[in-house]
C-alpha cells in the first residue's frame, strides 16, 4: 500500500481515536500548501519533525494526545523517507522519542508507534552507524532499548518489539559477514535474560518446590525472545551456542509441559534456520555443542528430550549434506542404542524412536542403488549394533528392539541380506517358541524382512519343514499368513520351484483319502493348499523374473486350477490380474527421472517389456475365463469378470484375436436367442428357489458381450447396435433386457465408443422410443442410464428426441426404486441443460404432433413449458410426477428463470394446494417448500394471503405426516418473512398452530442462549466452522426432505424481530454440596465429587437419629395392633417401622404401616403394577403405553400448609371402631400418616380384591379425605373424618 492510500484511510477515519490524527494530518497538509510544498514523504517527514519537538521536550511528554498522533503519522511516512535523511536525522528522532519509549507510565499506542519509527530508522542504518558502541547514542543503544521492550508484560507492546527486532535482523547492511552486525549482542542479551529468568526454575525444583508460577511468564516471555532472535537470525551465532543449548535442555526438563514445548520449538528454528546452504556452516558446531551435552544415562528427565533434540539435528544434517551424516551414522547410532538397556520405558521409547528416524532420514539412496566401499562399511557397523540389540541385555526392550529392526530392513532394502540374515533366524527361532509373548512384533519384523530380502532367503534361512519333517526340526506353518501378508516384488520362480511341488505333495494326500470322510489331518492339508495359493497373488506383484517365470507350462497349469479347483479361483484370479496392473502404475509414473527405490527396481522398459509378454498369453487365457466365467455361478463372478477386463486391456487389436472372439460370443449369444422359450410365472418362481442354478446361457454371454464392448474395434460396432435392438423389445426377459441397456453407458468408456454414440445418435433414439412400452420395471433405472448417455451426445438439430421421451422421464420420478428415481431427477436436470444451451426442435418428428407442426427454438423457459404439460394430466400419478419435476428443475435453475415464469408457477401451485387428492398435495407441499427455501423474496410474500390458508386447511390432515409436513413448512416461513407476516393472513381457528410454532423456536433459542452463556458458545463456534454432517446426498435432498430443526442455527432475525415477549437467558447455576459438619475444601481436588451442576437431593439415612418412629404392635396372635395409649411396659414387646417424615416410602408413594409386614399388600402392589390401571399396556401394533396417570394423582395428594392437627389416637381409635363393625367381613386396610406440628392425617381404604391401592386427596378446609380404589376386580370404598 502506498503512502498516499494509507493517509487517505486516516482522513475518513471510523474510530473515535483517529479523529485527532485526521486534525493533525489535515492541519500538516494545509502548512504544506501555504508554504507551497508537494505532498511528498520529505515534506511530511520534516513537517512532522518540527511538530514532534513541540510535543515532546527530551525529558518528558508534553501533550499527550498531539504526541500520539504525530507519532503514529511519522510511523507511517518514515518508511518512505530516503535512508540518507533518516541516518542523518538519526540522533534527533531518537532523542525526540526517548520519553515515548523510556517513559514507564507511557500508553501501548504510543509506544508501538514509537517503535515502528526506530524500526525504519535501524534498518536504514549502515555498517560505520552499526559501528558505534552501546554507550553512545547509536543504533546498537535503540537495539537494546528494543529487546528490553520484547519481554514487556503487555502482549501487544511485546508484539511489536518483535516484529521489529525481526525486520531489523533480516535487513543486514551490506558486508561480507553472513549475520546482522547486532546479532551477537541479540543473542547475548535474549540468552542473558534468559538464564537469569531459568535460574528460579532450576532452583525450586531441586529443591521440590512448586512455587514458580511468578517467574513462568517471565520465562515464556524470555523463551519467545530467544525464538524471535533466532529465526531472525538464520540460526544462532555459532560462539553463542554452547550456552544456549544448555540453557534450552535445562528448561526442557520443567515439569511445565508448555516450556518443554517452547524450549523444543527454540531447538526446531534454530535447526530449521540451519538448513539452507547459507546458514549451514554453523550445523556442526551446534552438533557437536549438543553431543557434548550429554545428560546421565538414567536421567529420566533430561535424556528424552536430549535424544529427540539430536534426532532432529540429524535430520537437518541429512538434508544439508547427505553423504557427511551417513558416514557418522554409525557412532551416533551406537550410542542412542545404548540407551535401549535403561531401566525407564520413557528413555527406551524415545531411544527407538530416535533409531528410527535416524534409519529413515540418513540412508541416502544412492548408497542403497550402487553402494561404494565405504558405503557398505557402514552398512556392516549398523547391522553389528542392530544384531547385538538381540541380547539379553535389552530383552527389557526387545518390543522396542524390533520395531527398529523393523526400520532397519525398510531402510537398507535389498541390501540388508546377507548383513541381517542372523537377525531373521534369531527372531524366527523365539517366534517358534510357544512361550514368547510378542509373536505380533516378530510377525511384523519379519515381514518387513520378508518386503526387503525376498521369501527366498527367509525360507532358507527358516525352512518350512512341512514337505519332509526331521526330527528336531520345527514346522513353521505360522511363515504363512507373515509371507501372505508382506511378499511382493520377488522372484516368481520361487513359487513355482518352492510351493507349487509343496501344493502338488499335500494335495495328492487329500487325494489319496478318496471319498472317506475327512479326518482333522486331510483339512489340515486342504487348509495348506489354500494358504500356499494365496501367495501367489503377492509373487505376483511386480515380479523380476517374469519374462522369464511366466512361461507355457506355468500358464497350463494356472489354467488347469481355474477348472479344476474352485476354491482357488479368487486367488488365481487376483494374481493374473496383479501381474497386469503392477507394471501398469510403473508405466503411469509421470516423471522423468526414474526413482528406482520407488519402483522397487523395474524400469518402466522393463515394464513394458513385461506387459507385451503378457499381451502374448492374453488370447488363452481370455478363452480359460471365458469358459470359467460361464461354468461359475452370478455370486462367484465378479473377480473373475474383473480379470477378462483387465487381459482385454492389454490384447492387441492388430492380431485380430479380439474381434475373433467377440465373434464366436455373438454368434453363441445369437443362437441362445433363438432357443430361449418364453419363461412363465411358474418358471420364474422356481429360478427364485434355485439360487444354485446357474443362469440361461444368453445371460453369461451378454455379460461378456458388454465386458468386450469398450475394447472392440468401429467395424464391430454395427453387430453390437443390432444385437441391442433384437434384445430390448424382449419383455419376456427382463434381467436379459436389463443388461442390454447397460451396454450404452459402458460404450462411453472409451474414446471409439463415444465417437460411435455421436454418430448412431438418431438411431438409437429410434431404438429407445420403440421399445419404451416394452420396458420392464426391473429395467427402468438401466432405461433411464442410456437415455442420459444419449441426452449428453445430442446434436442441437436433434433436440425433438427430449420432448419425446420427456413424458417417461416424469413418471419416472414416482418409481419406487430410489436409484431410479436418483436417474429420473439427474436426467431432467441434463435435459433442462441441453436446452438451455440452444438448439432447434423439430415438432413435426415429436411422436402424435403434426407433420406442419413449427419449429421452435430451444430455451429453458420452453423446457418447463414442455414439463408443465403434464399437470393437464388425467390421472393423478401424472399430475403429481409432473409437480415433483417441477420442483426439481426449478431448485437447479431457479436463477436463470424470468420473475414472470416464477410466479406463473407458484400461483399455479396455489390451484392445486385446493385439491381433495393426498398424492397430488403431497407433491405441491414438497414445490411450496422449495419456492419458500429459494425463490425471492418479492416473488413469495405476495402468495402468502393464498398460500397461508391453503396449507392450513391440511394442518389437521394426519394421513402421511400432513401435519408435520405443513408444520415445517411454516417454520421455515416464519424464519424468513416473520411471525407477523404468517399470522396475518392465518384463519383465526387455525392461529393456535402458528402461536405454538412461535413459542417452541421461542424456547429452543432460549435454551440455546442459556447453553452459550454457560461456556458452551465456544464450542458451537467450533461445530459452526467445522462441516456439517450431510445426511443428504444433494442440496435438494435437504431443502425437500430435511426438516427445519436443522437449520435452527439460521438466522432468526425475522422471527425474533415480530415477538414481543421480553427474553431472560437462564444462566447455568453450579451447586455445592456441604456437609454439615465442615465446610467444602475448595483445594482439595477431591472437591469436584462435592460440585453438581443440578440442583442437588438430601438423602437422609433410615437410621438418622431424630427421625419420627411409629410403634407397631403385635398381640398374641401376632396380628397388628393400632391405636390406643402404650405404656413403657408394653413397648418393650413392641417392634419399632423405620418412617420417613414426609410419610413417603422409597418409591414416593405414602406409606401405610401395613406395607411393611402385611403379604397381602405385597400381592395387592404386584396385581396392581401388573393389572391396575397404571401398568403398562400394549395397544394397537403391540406397541407398549405407559399411563400417566399416577404422576396426575400424586399431584392432587399435595395440598396446602393449613392442614388440620389431629390426634394419632383418635385415628387409631375411630380404626378399631370400623374393624369391629365389619366383622371380618371383608379385609380392609387402614392407612394413617402423622405429621407433627402442623402436619396432616389421610385416611383411607380400599374394598376386598381391589388390586390397587387407593390415592387419597383431602378436600381443602373440610376435614374431608377422599380415597379412590382400582376398579378391577372389586370396588373402591371412601373413608370420611
Amino acid at each position: 500500500m502506498s503512502l498516499t492510500e494509507k493517509l487517505d484511510k486516516i482522513k475518513s477515519p471510523k474510530l473515535q481515536n483517529q479523529r485527532e490524527t485526521a486534525v493533525v494530518l489535515s492541519a500538516i497538509e494545509d502548512t504544506l500548501k501555504d508554504q507551497n510544498h508537494g505532498f511528498t514523504p520529505t515534506a511530511y517527514f520534516a513537517a512532522l519533525l518540527a511538530l514532534l519537538n513541540s510535543a515532546m521536550s527530551p525529558n518528558s511528554i508534553i501533550s499527550k494526545d498531539l504526541a500520539t498522533s504525530v507519532v503514529y503519522l511519522l510511523d507511517i511516512v518514515t518508511p518512505f523517507v530516503p535512508h540518507a535523511l533518516l541516518r542523518s536525522k538519526f540522533s534527533q528522532i531518537i532523542t525526540s522519542l526517548r520519553p515515548a519509549l523510556t517513559h514507564q507510565d507511557v500508553e501501548a499506542p504510543l509506544l508501538k508507534s514509537s517503535m515502528g519509527c526506530l524500526e525504519s530508522l535501524l534498518v536504514a542504518q549502515d555498517s560505520a552507524a552499526w559501528a558505534l558502541g552501546q554507550d553512545v547514542v547509536g543504533p546498537r543503544s535503540a537495539m537494546a532499548g528494543l529487546l528490553a521492550l520484547a519481554v514487556d508484560p503487555r502482549p501487544k507492546v511485546r508484539k511489536r518489539a518483535q516484529e521489529a527486532l525481526t525486520a531489523v535482523l533480516k535487513s543486514p547492511p551490506p558486508s561480507p559477514s553472513l549475520d546482522h552486525p547486532v546479532a551477537d549482542m541479540c543473542a547475548e542479551t535474549s540468552l542473558r535474560n534468559l538464564s537469569d529468568m531459568s535460574q528460579p526454575t532450576g532452583k525450586k525444583s531441586k529443591g521440590r518446590n512448586h512455587g514458580n508460577e511468578d517467574h513462568q511468564p517471565s520465562l515464556i516471555h524470555a523463551l519467545q525472545l530467544v525464538k524471535t532472535v533466532a529465526s531472525a537470525t538464520g540460526g544462532w551465532p555459532s560462539k553463542k551456542i554452547d550456552f544456549l543449548c544448555e540453557v534450552l535442555l535445562n528448561i526442557a526438563k520443567s515439569s511445565n509441559e508448555y516450556l518443554t514445548i517452547a524450549a523444543f520449538e527454540v531447538f526446531e528454528i534454530i535447526f530449521a534456520g540451519m538448513a539452507d546452504e547459507v546458514s549451514s556452516s554453523k550445523l556442526p558446531r551446534l552438533m557437536e555443542v549438543i553431543s557434548q551435552l550429554r545428560p546421565s544415562q538414567n536421567d529420566t528427565q533430561l535424556l528424552p528430550p536430549w535424544i529427540a533434540v539430536i534426532s532432529r539435528g540429524f535430520d537437518v544434517s541429512a538434508q544439508v549434506s547427505p553423504e557427511e551424516t551417513f558416514y557418522k551414522l554409525p557412532e551416533t547410532f551406537e550410542m542412542i542404542s545404548g540407551f535401549l538397556g535403561s531401566m525407564s520405558h520413557n528413555i527406551r521409547i524415545s531411544s527407538s524412536e530416535c533409531l528410527i528416524s535416524f534409519l529413515s532420514n540418513c540412508v541416502p539412496a544412492s548408497a542403497i542403488i550402487e553402494p561404494s566401499v565405504y558405503d557398505e562399511k557402514v552398512f556392516e557397523q549398523l547391522s553389528k549394533v542392530a544384531i547385538n540389540l538381540l541380547s539379553v541385555k535389552y530383552q527389557a526392550a526387545w518390543m522396542e528392539v524390533f520395531n527398529v529392526l523393523s526400520a532397519m530392513f525398510d531402510a537398507l532394502k535389498w541390501r540388508a541380506t546377507p548383513l541381517l540374515d542372523d537377525v531373521v533366524k534369531t527372531v524366527g527361532e523365539l517366534r517358534g517358541n510357544d512361550s514368547f509373548n510378542g509373536k505380533k512384533e516378530a510377525d511384523a519384523l519379519l515381514g518387513a524382512a520378508v518386503q526387503v530380502i525376498g521369501p527366498d532367503v527367509v525360507l532358507d534361512l527358516l525352512p518350512l519343514n512341512l514337505a519332509k519333517p526331521q526330527a528336531g526340526q520345527p514346522g513353521r506353518a505360522w511363515l504363512f499368513p507373515v509371507l501372505r501378508d508382506n511378499v511382493i516384488n520377488t522372484s516368481l520362480m520361487h513359487f513355482r520351484s518352492e510351493f507349487v511341488p509343496l501344493s502338488e505333495l499335500m494335495f495328492q494326500r487329500v487325494l489319496d483319502n478318496g471319498t472317506g470322510e475327512k479326518n482333522m489331518e486331510i483339512k489340515i492339508f486342504e487348509t495348506l493348499v489354500q494358504q500356499i495359493w494365496s501367495l501367489l497373488p503377492g509373487y505376483c506383484s511386480l515380479p523380476l523374473d517374469l519374462t522369464s517365470a511366466f512361461d507355457q507350462s506355468f500358464a497350463e497349469l494356472i489354467a488347469n486350477i481355474l477348472y479344476k479347483q474352485t476354491e482357488l479361483r479368487a486367488d488365481i484370479c487376483k494374481a493374473l490380474q496383479m501381474l497386469v496392473e503392477t507394471n501398469n502404475e510403473i508405466l503411469a509414473i509421470e516423471s522423468v527421472e526414474e526413482d528406482l527405490i520407488m519402483q522397487r527396481r523395474i524400469t518402466k522398459i522393463d515394464a513394458q517389456k513385461n506387459i507385451d509378454h503378457l499381451a502374448g498369453f492374453a488370447g488363452n487365457l481370455l478363452a480359460v475365463l471365458f469358459n470359467v466365467y460361464s461354468q461359475t455361478l452370478p455370486q462367484y463372478r465378479g473377480y473373475i469378470l474383473q480379470c477378462i477386463n483387465t487381459y482385454l486391456s492389454i490384447t492387441p487389436e492388430k492380431a485380430g484375436e479380439l474381434l475373433d472372439t467377440f465373434t464366436k460370443v455373438t454368434t453363441m449369444l445369437e443362437a441362445a436367442l433363438a432357443e430361449s422359450t418364453i419363461q412363465t410365472q411358474a418358471d420364474k418362481q422356481k429360478q427364485k428357489q434355485s439360487a444354485d442354478k446357474m443362469p440361461p446361457t444368453s445371460h453369461t454371454l451378454m455379460d461378456l458381450v458388454i465386458t468386450l464392448s469398450i475394447y472392440l474395434p468401429r467395424s464391430s460396432f454395427p453387430t453390437l447396435f443390432s444385437l441391442a435392438a433384437l434384445i430390448l423389445p424382449q419383455s419376456s426377459d427382463p434381467q436379459l433386457q436389463k443388461k442390454a441397456y447397460k451396454l450404452l453407458p459402458r460404450l462411453t468408456a472409451s474414446p471409439t465408443g463415444a465417437l460411435a454414440l455421436e454418430e448412431r445418435n438418431s438411431e438409437l433414439q429410434q431404438l429407445l422410443l420403440d421399445t419404451a412400452s416394452s420396458a420392464s420395471a426391473p429395467c427402468r433405472r438401466d432405461r433411464l442410464e442410456a437415455i442420459s448417455v444419449l441426452v449428453a451426445h445430442i446434436p442441437a438439430s436433434s433436440l425433438h428426441f427430449i420432448p419425446s421421451i420427456l413424458s417417461e422421464v416424469v413418471i419416472s420420478t414416482k418409481e419406487v426404486n430410489e436409484k431410479a428415481r436418483t436417474n429420473a431427477f439427474d436426467l431432467l436436470v441434463l435435459m433442462g441443460r441441453k436446452m438451455e444451451a440452444g438448439g432447434t426442435i423439430v415438432q413435426s418428428q415429436i411422436p402424435h404432433m403434426s407433420a406442419d407442426a413449427p419449429n421452435t427454438k430451444a430455451t429453458l423457459e420452453e423446457f418447463f413449458t414442455m414439463v408443465s404439460a403434464g399437470l393437464a394430466g388425467s390421472t393423478p400419478h401424472m399430475i403429481s410426477a409432473s409437480i415433483t419435476a417441477l420442483t426439481r428443475i426449478l431448485y437447479e435453475f431457479r436463477t436463470q428463470l424470468s420473475d414472470r415464469v416464477l410466479e406463473d408457477l407458484v400461483s399455479t401451485m396455489d390451484l392445486f394446494l385446493t385439491s381433495n387428492n393426498r398424492e397430488i398435495v403431497r407433491s405441491v407441499l414438497g414445490f411450496v417448500k422449495v419456492a419458500i427455501i429459494s425463490l425471492p423474496e418479492n416473488i413469495i410474500r405476495p402468495r402468502l394471503q393464498s398460500l397461508v390458508p391453503g396449507l392450513m386447511g391440511w394442518s389437521r390432515e394426519h394421513k402421511a405426516r400432513f401435519r408435520a409436513r405443513v408444520k415445517n413448512i411454516f417454520e421455515r416461513m416464519m424464519r424468513r418473512f416473520g411471525f407477523k407476516a404468517i399470522e396475518q393472513w392465518c384463519p383465526e381457528a387455525d392461529k393456535k398452530l402458528i402461536q405454538n410454532i412461535r413459542k417452541s423456536r421461542e424456547r429452543s433459542k432460549r435454551k440455546k442462549d442459556a447453553a452459550a452463556d454457560d461456556g458452551d458458545a465456544d464450542e458451537e463456534g467450533k461445530s459452526k466452522t467445522t462441516k456439517r454432517r450431510n445426511r443428504f446426498e444433494s442440496e435438494f435432498d435437504r431443502a425437500v426432505y430435511g426438516s427445519g430443526s436443522e437449520d435452527d442455527s439460521d438466522s432468526d432475525a425475522a422471527v425474533d424481530q415480530d415477538s414481543d415477549d421480553g427474553k431472560r437467558n437462564k444462566k447455568g447455576r453450579t451447586y455445592i454440596v456441604e456437609d454439615e459438619d465442615e465446610p467444602l475444601d475448595l483445594l482439595n481436588r477431591k472437591s469436584l465429587a462435592n460440585i453438581s451442576s443440578t440442583k442437588p437431593v438430601k438423602f437422609k439415612s433410615l437410621l438418622a437419629p431424630g427421625k419420627n418412629r411409629t410403634k407397631a404392635k403385635l398381640n398374641i396372635d401376632g396380628k397388628l395392633v393400632f391405636g390406643g395409649g402404650a405404656s413403657d411396659d408394653e413397648d418393650k414387646d413392641t417392634m419399632m417401622l423405620e418412617r420417613d417424615p414426609s410419610g413417603q416410602n422409597g418409591s414416593g408413594n405414602t406409606e401405610d404401616p401395613g406395607d411393611e409386614i402385611s403379604l397381602e399388600g405385597g400381592i395387592n402392589a404386584y396385581v396392581d403394577a401388573i393389572k391396575g390401571r397404571d401398568a403398562v399396556q400394549r395397544g394397537r401394533g403391540g406397541k407398549l403405553k405407559f399411563s400417566n396417570r399416577k404422576e396426575k394423582a400424586k399431584a392432587s395428594v399435595a395440598v396446602a400448609g393449613d392442614e388440620m392437627e389431629i390426634d394419632k389416637q383418635e385415628i387409631g381409635r375411630g380404626l378399631r371402631e370400623k374393624r369391629g363393625k365389619s366383622g371380618g367381613a371383608s379385609r380392609e386396610r387402614g392407612r394413617d400418616t402423622v405429621r407433627g406440628g402442623g402436619g396432616r392425617v389421610e385416611s383411607g381404604r380400599v374394598g376386598k380384591g381391589s388390586s390397587g391401592r387407593g390415592e387419597m386427596g383431602r378436600r381443602r378446609g373440610r376435614g374431608q379425605w377422599r380415597g379412590r380404589g382400582g376398579m378391577r376386580g372389586g370396588r373402591g370404598g371412601r373413608g370420611t373424618k
